[in-house]
């Protein structure tokens, strides 16, 4: 029957879909059925994604330079993709020890670009996610940067990396989360639905890593936005975005 149905679709998102994603999954397998109905088997049957904060991690070390200016001043539109990319770095912390994620995120539509995972919030991780996110930019792209104030992002590779792709570097207030909304938003979506509330006892450092990249493919090709009722992925090759 239908709780089967949402169940299945539930279990299928890691338990990581509200209502409004399962009405849209439902929908999408020409199940007719109304969000609220979703809404209330849902929450008879505890099927609901469970919040929980967490201390943020910092990269902010103190001065060391002169840093750029603040260009988008906490307005993440962007008309086209790559016109405006935002990055920060977060942590996880598990029983077997510390992983860091480091992201490119375009704010034309919330795709992470690129990122890589290791476990240390090093100029490596930073420099290396940026050289990659560069890859995809097609001739002529040539987007703002922003960033908060932490060092990897004033050092003299990651400067290098951005004069040479034609980046536009861009830096939040010293201490001020909402400067960097969208990075801040897209953490909190993530751990969410990946990492609050789980147990990952037993789990080794390696395997996180493979956990959690599998998760950020799945975010960028499969996870329903609302906004489109359909993966970010999907709506760009719908608007020929990609090829």
């Amino acid at each position: 029957g239908l709780l089967a149905l949402v169940r299945e679709a539930f279990e299928n998102s890691k338990r990581r879909y509200g209502y409004k994603r399962i009405h849209l999954e439902l929908r999408s397998a020409g199940i007719v059925v109304s969000a609220k109905r979703v809404m209330r088997l849902m929450t008879r049957h505890g099927m609901v994604p469970v919040f929980k904060s967490a201390k943020r991690y910092s990269s902010y070390k103190g001065e060391i330079g002169g840093a750029p200016a603040n260009l988008v001043n906490r307005d993440f539109h962007a008309a086209n993709p790559n016109e405006l990319w935002v990055t920060d770095i977060t942590e996880f912390s598990i029983p077997a020890g510390k992983v860091y994620l480091s992201p490119v995120i375009d704010c034309y539509d919330g795709m992470p670009v690129a990122w890589t995972i290791g476990t240390s919030p090093n100029a490596a991780l930073a420099n290396g996610m940026l050289e990659d996110a560069c890859a995809t930019l097609r001739p002529g792209q040539t987007p703002v940067i922003h960033s908060d104030r932490g060092c990897h992002y004033r050092w003299p590779e990651w400067i290098r990396i951005c004069t040479d792709h034609g980046l536009t570097r861009s830096m939040s207030a010293k201490g001020c989360s909402p400067d960097n909304a969208a990075a801040e938003g897209f953490f909190g979506r993530l751990k969410q639905e990946f990492f609050h509330k789980r147990s990952f006892q037993g789990v080794t450092i390696d395997e996180f890593i493979a956990m959690l990249d599998e998760y950020m493919v799945w975010y960028r090709d499969k996870r329903i936005k609302l906004e489109y009722g359909m993966s970010i992925m999907d709506k760009r090759i719908q608007l020929g975005l990609v090829a």
